[in-house]
């Protein structure tokens, strides 16, 4: 008679043998999906509306909009509802902020409210790994434990990881951060009122965002000019000023990293799904799957990638697909088709290797199919080398997206994207509106250089060489 040996005992039944870690960590998880349950709410709602609206004639639409609406009523912790910072002064005091604090002070303790649960999700999200190692793992000790601990002596990596964390959560919580929101200032203007306090009449007055904008703009010297962390003349505090237009900056930059994360995300996920599986193909049958694969992977890297984007972009100018999402779907298609070649090359060294092993032999002979072999005993080998050249790849594409608003071809207005906003404030980089340009580039380098400096952390610390100075299997070197 058989007997279960420790680590055969599934993960199940070991939390329920000593349950009070588990139920610890969940408890403080669920309070904090609680504090932020309209937040999930409303991004299950918005993704909702994205497939909704791809869909031919929107099918559900009055559905999901009823959803929509229903999700935004549910209260959120960290939100401008709770943190107000869009008041006015009414000659004695600030009226409709936060304690009656100046915009400028709410809207700080709003931002430093978003980080320290953004931070606190993280930490709590590693105390769940730490008590799995101690409480519920079968064995002592794993490979990767050996990965986490290089990653944790990789000080050019935890920088890289800083700046990711500090990029992801200014583009999830965008709508927070802003000191206003996009419809109001960007989208809308003209739909929504701003109250001030008039210097000429001594009183509080209402004038409309847009004619606000008007008067607020940032196109050089003297009154035209909004500076950083200064208000306009209609009481409204801009952290990174104002632009051309008079639309607060800051918010337009937040509201581009979610659109420049999401475009570089979705497609570099495309492209990897698309490159994992030809890898998983070319490596089990070879031959003529190989010679074809390499063909055509030759064929799309023999064109420069900006010729190629810039190209596709012109063809299908005025067609239904290029107005799709300002844009976004037809630059994500296209950077999937231009990128998947590169992931294939970097992970098919390894995959050849891989499918070479005994076990892979042993698979086949127990009468694995060939679907299973790739899934179970291939695609977990090559998976962290693809997650290596992926994390190195997704600073070239918010580059190449930013660089192609910047000629006018990428995102179009009004929806915000970096490199248009560099683009409009060219003209005053020599001016006292430098910060128009300025600041939406150093944050596209800042942003690129924090990527490049994680994937080099997760390259070091996943490949077992990396110590030694051989990187030749992180770069997909191999048989």
């Amino acid at each position: 008679m058989s007997t279960t040996t420790e680590t055969e005992i599934p993960l199940r039944q070991r939390v329920a043998e000593n349950p009070q870690p588990a139920l610890i960590w969940a408890a403080v998880g669920a309070v904090l999906v609680g504090v932020e349950l309209g937040a999930i709410l409303q991004v299950v709602g918005a993704v909702a509306g994205v497939v909704v609206n791809l869909l031919p004639g929107d099918p559900g639409a009055s559905a999901v909009q009823s959803l929509q609406a229903a999700f935004d009523a549910v209260p959120t912790l960290v939100s401008r509802d709770v943190i107000p910072n869009q008041g006015y002064w009414n000659g004695t005091s600030y009226q409709n902020t936060f304690l009656g604090l100046s915009p400028a002070v709410a809207w700080a303790i709003r931002v430093v409210f978003v980080y320290a649960y953004a931070f606190a999700v993280l930490a709590w999200a590693w105390n769940g790994y730490n008590r799995f190692r101690r409480h519920y793992r079968r064995v002592d000790w794993t490979p990767r434990d050996d990965v986490v601990n290089r990653f944790r002596n990789h000080s050019w990596g935890k920088f890289g990881l800083i700046i990711v964390i500090t990029f992801v959560v200014m583009a999830v919580f965008a709508p927070a951060l802003g000191p206003t929101t996009m419809e109001r200032n960007i989208l809308q203007p003209y739909d929504y009122e701003v109250s001030y306090w008039s210097e000429d009449t001594q009183s509080v007055e209402t004038v409309l965002v847009g004619e606000a904008n008007i008067g607020s703009g940032s196109q050089g010297a003297g009154d035209e000019n909004v500076a950083p962390l200064t208000y306009d003349d209609f009481g409204r505090f801009h952290p990174f000023g104002t632009a051309t237009n008079g639309k607060d900056l800051f918010t337009q930059v937040v509201f581009g990293a979610r659109i420049s994360l999401t475009i570089a995300v979705v497609a570099m996920g495309i492209a990897g799904l698309i490159g994992l599986g030809l890898a998983m193909i070319t490596a089990y049958y070879k031959g003529l799957a190989d010679l074809a694969t390499v063909l055509v992977s030759d064929s799309i890297q023999a064109l420069p990638v900006i010729m190629v984007l810039i190209l596709m972009l012109v063809i299908f100018q005025n067609t239904w697909v290029r107005e799709l999402y300002d844009g976004a779907v037809l630059i994500i298609l296209i950077f999937s088709i231009v990128y998947w070649p590169f992931i294939w090359r970097s992970i098919r060294g390894p995959a050849l290797q891989v499918s070479e092993e005994d076990w892979i032999d042993a698979a086949k002979s127990f009468g694995q199919t060939p679907t299973q072999v790739m899934r179970k005993h291939m695609a977990p080998y090559v998976f962290s080398y693809m997650l290596i050249y992926a994390s190195l790849s997704l600073g070239g594409i918010i580059i190449s997206v930013a660089g192609l608003s910047y000629l006018g071809l990428g995102i179009t207005a009004p929806t915000p994207e970096w490199g248009r906003l560099i683009a409009n404030g060219q003209q005053y980089v020599a001016s006292p509106s430098w910060h128009i340009s300025l600041l939406p580039g150093l944050l596209i380098t800042l942003v690129v250089t924090g990527l490049n400096a994680f994937g080099d952390g997760i390259r070091d610390a996943i490949d077992p060489q990396a110590d030694t100075g051989d990187e030749a299997a992180a770069t997909g070197g191999g048989a």
